[in-house]
């Protein structure tokens, strides 16, 4: 397959950010006639599978960013579709300029000088503000508030062709499979994990022996493997056996690196989404919003994106008994992702379950496709083996057992995964785990 335009440039940014710009600079003239001066790619962790930056121009200044998977040409279909989450009452910056073409997908904005959620809450990672704190949870309690009204007013029943449509399986279901079969073990699946070697602090694993192993994290053991869960995800998250709990109006990638964080200069703050690459009208209504709940808190803080501060923050060993893999961590979620998770948990998750229930859409094993969904979270956003990337041993082995904790239930015991499943089920805990 011949590379797209924006995949040699996403590549080449890798390399040679000089030239890589340059390249951008020329593609944004030919699409939209504007001359671009002062093009920076910014460097950011949290855009694993995208690049964005900042032009100036005889008319202003101006962000851009563009989204693209390894592998793919392009994006098909409606890939930008703003207008769909403003319509529904969503906020959303609207792009100024748009590229739909296949393999030159690209969404131009008026620059605005507002931060990413991401980078105050990194900030609040790294050092705890109560009053700041207290502003940005009150910013994601008022956006919780109008997802949870956005849907109960979208939610509609789907067919298996439209729930199949939605772009917003490529973050899950497409990442495991082959494209020409559409079976799995293939995708990035296959090209990060299946036959390669594994590195951990003083231990080595060939993948079949640690798709088997069982995991015990801080002495909590677990009934699923890492293999178990990717062949339930694979069959589990196709995407026409998602069709049985409605679809609603949803951006599907919101994660705090696609929200603007804007001051009022009054003590308040609110959030704007902008990139809606996987939006849609018909997504799964129990996949809207795992994305955002794992990478905006359970990613945090560091492990997954900044491996080189969760080297410098935390212990993580392992020990193999037999066929279990013995793992002792101290990670643990910041003031700030805890105080986000509670309120994702109230304002949203619980009462998105009860009005799925109140029509009769809740499935009895929603909380295993909840959970299969947040297992997929980090091991297809990025590569986790130590040495590919930025992954070290120790963050490799703590991105693994968040990975398994975040998939499985315990076989006895809670954690932290376990307790928020917990918090937000309308069922009742022992009728949850029995389903499961």
């Amino acid at each position: 397959m011949q590379d797209s335009r924006t995949a040699r440039i996403r590549a080449l940014a890798r390399v040679d950010r000089s030239r890589a710009e340059a390249e951008l600079v020329a593609l944004i003239g030919d699409l939209f006639g504007l001359t671009a001066k002062d093009l920076r790619i910014n460097p950011d962790p949290y855009s694993l599978n995208s690049l964005n930056g900042f032009f100036d121009t005889p008319d202003g200044s101006f962000f851009f960013k563009f989204h693209q998977e390894e592998g793919e040409e392009a994006m098909s279909g409606e890939y930008y579709r703003a207008d769909i989450l403003a319509r529904a009452g969503l906020p959303v910056d609207q792009p100024l300029h748009v590229s739909a073409l296949p393999g030159e997908q690209i969404l131009i904005y008026r620059r605005r000088m507002d931060p990413r959620f991401a980078d105050i809450l990194r900030a609040l990672d790294l050092h705890d503000d109560p009053d700041r704190r207290a502003r940005a949870v009150d910013a994601e309690r008022t956006l919780c508030r109008t997802l949870m009204a956005v849907y109960r007013q979208t939610l509609h029943p789907v067919t298996p062709e439209e729930v199949a449509a939605e772009a917003i399986h490529r973050l899950f279901h497409d990442r495991m499979v082959d494209p020409a079969t559409g079976r799995a073990p293939g995708g990035r699946l296959a090209d990060y994990y299946v036959g390669k070697r594994f590195s951990f602090p003083g231990l080595e694993l060939h993948w079949d022996e640690l798709a088997a192993s069982r995991f015990v994290v801080n002495g909590v053991a677990y009934g699923s493997t890492i293999g178990d869960l990717f062949a339930a995800a694979a069959e589990r998250l196709a995407p026409r056996r998602l069709a049985n709990h409605g679809g609603v109006v949803a951006h599907g990638d919101a994660h705090n690196a696609n929200v603007w964080y804007a001051e009022d200069g009054r003590g308040q703050a609110a959030l704007s989404y902008f990139d809606p690459a996987f939006a849609g009208r018909h997504v799964p209504a129990l996949l809207a919003e795992i994305k955002p709940t794992f990478h905006n808190i359970f990613a945090h803080p560091f492990w997954l994106y900044e491996p080189d501060l969760a080297e410098q923050r935390y212990r993580a060993s392992v020990r193999k008994r037999g066929t279990e893999l013995h793992v002792d961590m101290d990670w643990r979620l910041s003031p700030i992702r805890e105080a986000l998770l509670k309120v994702r948990s109230t304002e949203l998750w619980r009462p998105l379950l009860e009005e799925l229930r109140r029509r009769h859409l809740l499935p009895l094993e929603w909380r295993r496709l909840v959970r299969l969904g947040l297992f997929l979270c980090p091991t297809l956003v990025m590569n986790l083996r130590a040495g590919v990337g930025a992954h070290t041993p120790k963050s490799s082995l703590i991105a693994f057992s968040i990975a398994v904790m975040a998939g499985s239930e315990p076989m006895e015991g809670s954690d932290l995964l376990t307790e928020f499943l917990d918090a937000i089920d309308p069922c009742g805990v022992q009728n949850a785990r029995r389903a499961h």
